[in-house]
């Protein structure tokens, strides 16, 4: 008689052998989770050094930018910057503009408006002076910063030519008138915010400049020799 077929059986394997594939499955797996570990620890720590880096720049980019801004919006009373008069006519509309002038610590300088206000028609063009005189009996540096009151105004209040531009060196004792050429910008009647605008305040305020130090004379002689060889 012919047996019946039997069912076929799967491969058996020793206990041994079970153990040794399951620790290197086990090893295996350890190793790809520590390769994945490293990478994600090298992910982390170039995201951390990229913004560190951008924050670095950021900083060093802030005053620009910030300075920048200012002079295109007129944010926080900075005065604009004009080529030229406007086009049209001025209008029949007034403002009282008011004149300030102040001078840092450390600036030997006596700083004043030659008037302290005057009304002006909006989109007309005018020319005042500050009166400067250096009071000390030595060559002085100083640099002006500005804005304007109320601090909305500064993107009408256009400056055609201003001493605020350049650093100014004043030998002892001297004196000297600094004109500013302005206008009120004719947009400034279209903003209903300014409706009740009255009176603006142009300020000025002088900053000692920090003189370069000066070479030694052998460094100076250095310099001239190298010059000559070149």
């Amino acid at each position: 008689m012919e047996r019946p077929p039997t069912m076929p059986q799967p491969p058996t394997t020793s206990r041994k052998t079970a153990a040794r594939r399951g620790l290197r499955g086990l090893f295996s797996l350890r190793r790809i989770f520590t390769l994945r570990g490293l990478g994600r620890d090298a992910a982390v720590a170039s995201i951390c050094g990229f913004v560190v880096v951008l924050m670095v720049g950021a900083s060093y980019a802030a005053v620009p930018f910030y300075d920048w801004f200012c002079r295109a919006t007129g944010f926080n009373g900075t005065t604009q910057v004009a080529t030229s008069a406007p086009s049209g006519e001025p209008l029949a509309r007034k403002i009282t503009v008011r004149f300030d002038a102040n001078v840092g610590p450390g600036l030997p300088w006596k700083f004043e408006p030659e008037q302290t206000e005057i009304e002006v028609r909006i989109g007309e063009v005018f020319t005042v002076f500050y009166k400067v005189t250096n009071q000390a009996a030595r060559e002085t540096t100083g640099a002006a910063a500005y804005n304007v009151a109320p601090l909305t105004v500064g993107a009408y209040f256009q400056k055609i030519n201003c001493f605020c531009f350049t650093e100014q060196t004043m030998a002892a004792g001297e004196k000297r008138d600094m004109p500013v050429v302005f206008y009120v910008d004719p947009a400034l009647a279209a903003d209903s915010e300014n409706d009740g605008l009255n009176t603006i305040t142009l300020s000025y305020t002088f900053y000692p400049v920090r003189e370069p130090a000066p070479k030694p004379l052998a460094a100076s002689a250095l310099d001239k020799r190298k010059g000559n060889n070149l």
